[in-house]
């Protein structure tokens, strides 16, 4: 694949996805990932429709949440301790029972209590797919540029199947019972699990075997936009066990207290407010505002359509900034389109024809503020301790989503879902903020070690 240009194509990307050893473990954990979407949305038509309580079905979503953000650090260590295939299998076979236990006890006569405790438990045991793919990525594509491509495709992935998810789930409720929509669910999520765990990516990080390191970004920025040949790393051996023993797991602080790393976390969370306000807002303005539910589908495909192809466009890009650098100007270009789509949605009978163009404008800057932040916490957080720390980022996400869900079903009950959409636009300017008061922090601890360009290229 020839990368030496300040760009490449989007044939570069159907050059990643012809590597069996990277297509194959991308394409399970798309199928391991699809439950993330599904889950929530079908725990609450489940509950909903069986037991016809709003509250119990939001309660039950919101122990599903819970679960997920305490569990995903601490399945996250497991991954840096114990390995790709332990871990994945274990935590999908465990969710996955535990969600079919869920579903059929929502059908029967079980109190509700016990279906929160159900709940926790399904997002307590969900696995890290997320995180273990990000280093797959680091196994299977040694070259640096292909890495970016990678990340880029896993993070336009996730964007897609957070539509596509809700999609299917739609789709089958439609054509059958309540129960079906969460049996395939299980399917997915153990399958898919199973499926990962058996890849040669997987099994290449097993028992707590650490990846090669992305090389940091040089002064210039991008490893990748040196000139000279495509920069590669380093020839390394197969990955290394992690240290273990002495000083290993009783004096390491968390990774989320890692110097630079809690700075990440909060942009996350504040940016995951935002998405969780523009979420339920969306789906207030398509029935309250505008008068058709059946208009939110048109809504969600252009806000995701418009991720998956800033994703592709962010990936592609040869960038000479650094990554800290841009993250406050993207993350400020979502926050402002998403305060132009406030503006719009306030004025009398807003129209499609303008509502669709701005979600695709502000949907261009979620994929790449994603890629972004993982890229800063691989560089932040220690080398042996990436998968956790890559988990701490989904547990700012789940969290952050739901603390924005919550607000969001307030304003909207209280004041209409304009004003919430204007807080949406809130939160993630403040986390451009946050990223711009970061900055002397991340420069001082990314600054690279003496050299280091001149051994990249």
């Amino acid at each position: 694949m020839d990368l030496d240009a300040d760009r490449v194509e989007m044939k570069d990307y159907l050059g990643v996805l012809r590597n069996p050893r990277a297509a194959r473990p991308f394409a399970a954990a798309v199928v391991a990932r699809l439950p993330v979407s599904m889950a929530p949305l079908g725990l609450v038509l489940l509950v909903r429709g069986l037991r016809d309580d709003w509250t119990l079905a939001g309660v039950v979503a919101g122990a599903f949440a819970v679960g997920v953000a305490v569990g995903s650090p601490f399945w996250g260590r497991g991954l840096d301790r114990y390995g790709q295939p332990r871990v994945i299998a274990a935590t999908s076979c465990a969710s996955a029972a535990f969600l079919l236990a869920l579903t059929l006890a929502t059908a029967g006569p079980v109190p509700g209590p016990a279906l929160v405790v159900l709940a926790a438990l399904v997002g307590g045991t969900f696995p890290p797919v997320s995180p273990a793919m990000r280093a797959a990525w680091r196994v299977v594509l040694p070259d640096v540029r292909q890495q970016r491509l990678g990340y880029a495709l896993d993070a336009v992935a996730v964007e897609t199947l957070f539509v596509g998810g809700p999609l299917l789930l739609t789709l089958l409720l439609a054509v059958t019972s309540p129960l079906v929509p969460m049996l395939a669910t299980c399917a997915f999520l153990a399958g898919g699990g199973l499926l990962y765990a058996r890849t040669e990516a997987a099994r290449s990080l097993g028992s707590g075997a650490v990846p090669p390191p992305t090389p940091e970004p040089g002064p210039a920025g991008d490893a990748a936009a040196a000139p000279g040949p495509p920069a590669t790393a380093p020839p390394l051996p197969a990955p290394v066990p992690a240290p273990r023993g002495r000083g290993r797991s009783t004096r390491e602080v968390p990774v989320a207290l890692t110097a630079g790393v809690p700075a990440a976390l909060l942009v996350l969370a504040a940016m995951s407010i935002g998405f969780g306000l523009l979420d339920v807002s969306l789906a207030g303005l398509a029935e309250v505002v505008l008068g058709s539910p059946d208009k939110l589908g048109f809504m969600f495909a252009a806000i995701a359509s418009g991720s998956a192809l800033g994703g592709l466009l962010y990936g592609a890009r040869q960038w000479r900034s650094e990554e800290r650098v841009r993250l406050p100007v993207i993350l400020g270009g979502f926050g402002s389109g998403t305060a132009v789509l406030a503006v719009v949605a306030w004025r009398p009978d807003p129209s499609m024809l303008v509502l669709v163009p701005v979600l695709f404008c502000a949907g261009l800057f979620i994929s790449p503020n994603l890629i972004v932040l993982q890229s800063l916490v691989d560089h932040l957080a220690p080398r042996h301790r990436l998968g956790e720390a890559q988990a701490w980022l989904s547990t700012s996400v789940t969290a952050g989503g739901a603390v924005g869900n919550a607000l969001a079903g307030r304003l909207i009950d209280t004041t209409g879902p304009q004003l919430s959409l204007a807080a949406a636009a809130a939160a993630v300017l403040l986390g451009a903020a946050l990223a711009l008061l970061a900055q002397p922090r991340w420069r001082a601890l990314l600054r690279p070690a003496p050299g280091a360009a001149a051994r990249l290229s």
